[in-house]
């Protein structure tokens, strides 16, 4: 969608304002909104996150948001029509916060799978990224929403984000990690691209020749570049390139010393227009100028509608990676008439992880676990059984919001904002545990406030051991039944990131022992910092509250005993947010605790052991081979339990395929995440992912592009006609499926260093029992290509491989 507004016009908008005035649109009004301009007609823009839900401006359980798949959840269904589908919804939801621009899709690779924000990334390969994340800036943008193209470029991991610099060479810069960018502005005409924090080959990329020379010149993007939050640091290196917008505000490096350079001629002023001119461009776009065109009318959604897609999308992203017979059939689909007892079993099968923490992190109207999930599916004539087994973490959780009453008796926790002289400056009454204050205090002035109290009743649900404690960053002071217990500093550890302080913050707890029905009033009171009105007051703190109702020994042991009641036993391990979140890296990839202990223990005794792995990134699984079958769910959004129900169950098939490979082992294979002396060296080249298992001839646990259905399919044929490529293949089992049609380009005689093969195009098919169908895809140009200072094409033939996988090749011709 372009605006119907005219360059001429928009630049006479531009020559309108005073230098002031032009300086002043270009850095945020506040954490997420930019300033408006009343003398052109320019409303205040708002930016939401949005990689999993768009947040919106509030950041917690009173602004509740559609929680759609993660991005490797998205991904792993490798349908570009259903991820428009889910950008539509996100548009609705956006619109329904006000929202103009959502900061999502994040097109970073999956690098390493020890990239703490890997959840939030799509996939290891560049066509597959470029492909899903195009699908959803064309859904998003189709509504008159604009998407932010995230984060440009080589941020593909979390340690020193702020201050790493990447080293990647030429070829494989170009080839790999700005190829899904370079598609997303071309072919979906991206309105909004953000610039990483990280530097790039000596340059920060908030002030690197590539947002002008790349970005503007070569890919002829005409939208805006704004940095990452936090991430302009200077004013000049900064203004004289191709960054538009500083967020968030209203502090900054530029306002007045932008002002100052422009006046003493070290900045032009016509790089400022520019800026204003794209800014007022994206204004047009979004429906924010009151003599522009209206955006794009948003299709409605009811409640019903976006969950049923949520549930939808959950299921085509799920991966069964395997699905060994357990006598004469595969374990899965399960017959529900033939079940009498399931044993539901594991960390995350009552308390999942929906989605990833960090800017993904939205608070979603209700959540389906799979515990509830199978236990409405199943129906009253299954007996389903549930037990912990192993705890996946060792955190304590925010406070469960159905054990909290204030003092009064009312539901929920009371809040009071108190003074220097512990005066009572506000109150409020929230539902849930977990907060987040960004410069609005219910109406208090931030200036004013030194203490921030919680009171509250926890009432116990079951008997056992509590947990009662904060989450944050500062002092915290705690009182049970009105006697103090503790009084203490909390602190991250040095040189952490500052996001760990809001995924990961340091905890202190009492430990009291409550029988069922049991009360106990909490007061925890958090010390502001010492701040001034000028600055953004961040305040993120939590109740928490767990309960152990037996140690991890005695869970194990009630595990094997429920599993080898059953007819069906499902284990549901995971990772948590003690591992696998923005702000820092994985530091290993083995399941948390004594999961992978529980999995031996249940599939020892239980030949019908299905495990599902609520992760959004590899897990090592040394159990993969014991188990019947292993279904890999990732963060698959707030209808988790209705999917896998669906999927268990054979509603459904599993219709996802791995966007990333799954290691077998840790070793040298995996690329580090760890710079050294601020330097993260890219030597795998153009290596990545799956090209390098193939390269080094190392077998992983799963290939990319791995994945099974309910049904099988044989390969036919494979015929090409110009770029075109043709497969026929039949479904030859008992029931109708889809298949992923995988086209690889190989060279082996390439006079250029090249991978074994590398993907070209991907496509679905379906079919009945029986019944052929045909894949069509058109290669395009570019899969021939490599970089030279400029793209080149080889004269000659390439080798067109189908594959069921990057390894699994079935079928092979000639193109070119």
């Amino acid at each position: 969608m372009s605006s119907s507004l005219s360059a001429p016009d928009l630049a006479a908008l531009v020559a309108r304002l005073t230098l002031e005035q032009k300086v002043r649109l270009l850095t945020g009004a506040d954490f997420w909104a930019l300033y408006d301009e009343p003398t052109i007609g320019l409303r205040r823009i708002v930016t939401s996150d949005g990689p999993a839900g768009v947040r919106g401006e509030l950041w917690d359980e009173r602004d509740p948001s559609t929680n759609i798949p993660s991005p490797t959840a998205i991904a792993a269904s490798w349908d570009p029509e259903l991820t428009a589908t889910l950008g539509r919804l996100l548009a609705h939801e956006a619109r329904r916060k006000g929202v103009d621009v959502v900061l999502a899709p994040t097109v970073n690779l999956h690098r390493s799978p020890y990239g703490g924000r890997h959840f939030e990334c799509f996939s290891e390969d560049p066509v597959l990224t470029g492909s899903i994340g195009a699908a959803l800036v064309e859904g998003l943008q189709s509504q008159g929403v604009a998407a932010t193209v995230k984060h440009f470029v080589a941020n593909d991991s979390e340690t020193d984000r702020l201050t790493v610099d990447a080293r990647v060479d030429e070829r494989p810069l170009r080839e790999l990690y700005l190829a899904p960018f370079e598609t997303i502005v071309r072919d979906a005409g991206a309105w909004s691209v953000m610039a990483a924090y990280n530097t790039v080959n000596g340059h920060s990329m908030t002030e690197s020749p590539m947002l002008r020379d790349v970005l503007h010149e070569e890919w002829g993007f005409d939208g805006v570049t704004m940095t990452d939050w936090y991430a302009g640091r200077t004013t000049e290196p900064a203004a004289r390139g191709g960054l538009d917008l500083v967020m968030p505000g209203p502090t900054g490096p530029w306002r007045e010393a932008l002002v100052t350079a422009v006046r003493e001629g070290r900045v032009d002023e016509d790089a400022v227009d520019a800026k204003v001119l794209r800014l007022l461009r994206l204004a047009a776009r979004v429906g924010a100028l009151a003599d522009g065109p209206e955006p794009a009318p948003v299709t409605p959604w009811t409640d019903d509608e976006s969950d049923a897609l949520v549930q939808r999308a959950a299921a085509a992203g799920f991966v069964l990676v395997r699905n060994a017979p357990v006598g004469d059939a595969p374990v899965l689909p399960a017959d529900p008439t033939r079940l009498r007892r399931v044993a539901v079993i594991g960390p995350n099968a009552r308390e999942a992880r929906f989605l990833g923490g960090g800017s993904a992190l939205v608070f979603p109207p209700a959540t389906v676990s799979p515990l509830a999930g199978l236990i409405a599916a199943l129906g009253p004539d299954v007996e389903v059984t549930y037990c912990l087994g192993a705890r996946g973490h060792e955190r304590v959780s925010a406070a469960d919001a159905d054990l909290l009453t204030t003092p009064d008796g009312e539901r929920g926790i009371r809040v009071e904002f108190r003074g220097a002289g512990g005066e009572v400056l506000g109150v409020d009454r929230r539902l849930g545990s977990a907060f987040n204050w960004n410069n609005a205090f219910e109406g208090v002035d931030p200036a004013l406030i030194t203490e921030i109290a919680l009171d509250t009743v926890v009432t116990a649900d079951q008997t056992g051991e509590y947990r009662i404690g904060a989450s944050g960053v500062g002092r915290y002071r705690l009182r049970l039944d009105d006697r103090p217990a503790f009084d203490e500093l909390l602190e991250l550890a040095p040189g952490a990131d500052p996001v760990e302080g809001l995924m990961r913050p340091p905890q202190e707890w009492a430990t009291v022992p409550l029988t069922a029905g049991q009360a106990i009033r909490v007061s925890l009171v958090h010390v502001v910092k010492d701040h001034t009105a000028d600055e953004d007051l961040l305040v993120s703190m939590q109740l928490a509250v767990d309960c152990t109702v037996e140690d991890d020994d005695a869970s194990l042991a009630h595990a094997v005993t429920d599993a080898a009641a059953a007819d069906l036993a499902v284990v549901v391990v995971g990772t948590s947010e003690e591992v696998e979140s923005e702000g820092f890296d994985r530091t290993s990839l083995a399941l948390p605790g004594r999961q992978d202990e529980l999995v031996h223990r249940v599939a020892a005794v239980r030949p019908e052991t299905v495990v599902v792995v609520n992760a959004g990134a590899p897990v090592l699984m040394p159990w993969r081979d014991e188990v019947a079958a292993t279904l890999l769910a990732w963060f698959p959004g707030q209808e988790f339990g209705g999917a896998l129900a669906d999927v268990l169950l054979g509603q459904v098939e599993p219709g996802g395929r791995l966007p990333t490979t799954w290691p077998a082992a840790e070793d040298s294979v995996l690329p580090s995440t760890t710079p050294v002396n601020g330097r993260l060296d890219y030597t795998e080249g153009l290596h990545l992912g799956y090209r390098r298992f193939l390269r080094d001839g190392v077998e992983p646990a799963y290939w990319f592009g791995h994945g099974l259905g309910y049904t099988t399919w044989s390969y036919d044929e494979v015929a090409v006609a110009g770029e075109e490529v043709s497969v026929t293949v039949t479904n030859t089992g008992p029931r109708a499926g889809r298949e992923l049609v995988q086209v690889y380009l190989a060279r082996p005689d390439s006079t250029v260093e090249r991978p074994v093969r590398w993907l070209a195009a991907h496509t679905w098919v379906e079919a009945e029992p029986g019944t052929s169908a045909t894949a069509r895809v058109v290669v395009p140009q570019r899969a021939f290509e490599h970089w030279d200072g400029g793209w080149n094409r080889e004269a000659g033939a390439f080798i067109v491989e189908i594959g069921r996988s990057a390894a699994d090749i079935v079928l092979r011709t000639e193109i070119g």
